[in-house]
């Protein structure tokens, strides 16, 4: 089984006002980038990785980008693992979004609602799904890492668990967080969701 380690991006100044989705040129802050130095060195002392994939959103290429150095492998974009298309509801603050019930109800029920003019949940989750079914037969027992974002990230933990959709926000995916999955000829694996590493000295 191919083991897979799906990795949050990290910090931005968006993150908590404005829903970014897939807007060109947010990039990581201060704390973002001090995050993806952080997971490069931790991940280059527990794992010797066969390949890193990246979203091709600024603030996953930043995180992946440290990675793959530390590492010496080429990193891969993929638009498989790019950011949800929020259509309408792009560049809004939240705090505009949380006065309209569509987006309430959008939140409650997943599986019945999406973005006007974006994607639905269905729709992120077929598609790095998908993906991932065509990775793991080429890195075999090998481990590989997917910078992400953590919508995306939590659509794969649905399939992998056997969730319903409207269950999604009960996945917690911080920043610069790590969830290991394990993917091969049987059922997948989910070792770990959402942890925080933290480096530690001497």
């Amino acid at each position: 089984m191919t083991h897979f380690l799906l990795i949050r991006h990290g910090a931005t100044d968006a993150i908590g006002h404005i829903l970014s989705g897939r807007t060109p040129g947010v990039h990581l802050n201060a704390e973002g980038r001090r995050q993806a130095q952080g997971l490069a060195k931790i991940l280059k002392d527990r794992y010797s990785l066969a390949g890193i994939v990246s979203s091709p959103l600024e603030r996953a290429i930043e995180t992946a980008q440290p990675i793959a150095d530390a590492q010496g492998v080429s990193l891969s974009v993929d638009h498989s693992f790019v950011e949800f298309d929020f259509g309408e509801w792009t560049g809004s603050t939240f705090s505009d979004l949380d006065h309209r019930p569509e987006w309430r109800a959008y939140n409650r029920y997943r599986s019945l609602y999406s973005a006007p003019q974006g994607e639905s949940l269905a729709d992120v989750e077929r598609r790095a799904w998908k993906r991932i079914q065509t990775l793991w037969p080429v890195f075999g027992d090998q481990t590989v890492a997917i910078v992400s974002h953590a919508d995306v990230i939590r659509a794969v933990l649905l399939l992998a668990l056997g969730m319903p959709l409207d269950n999604v926000l009960r996945l917690a995916i911080p920043l610069a967080s790590i969830t290991e999955l394990q993917v091969g000829e049987g059922a997948p694996v989910v070792r770990s969701i959402g942890i925080v590493e933290r480096e530690t000295s001497g």
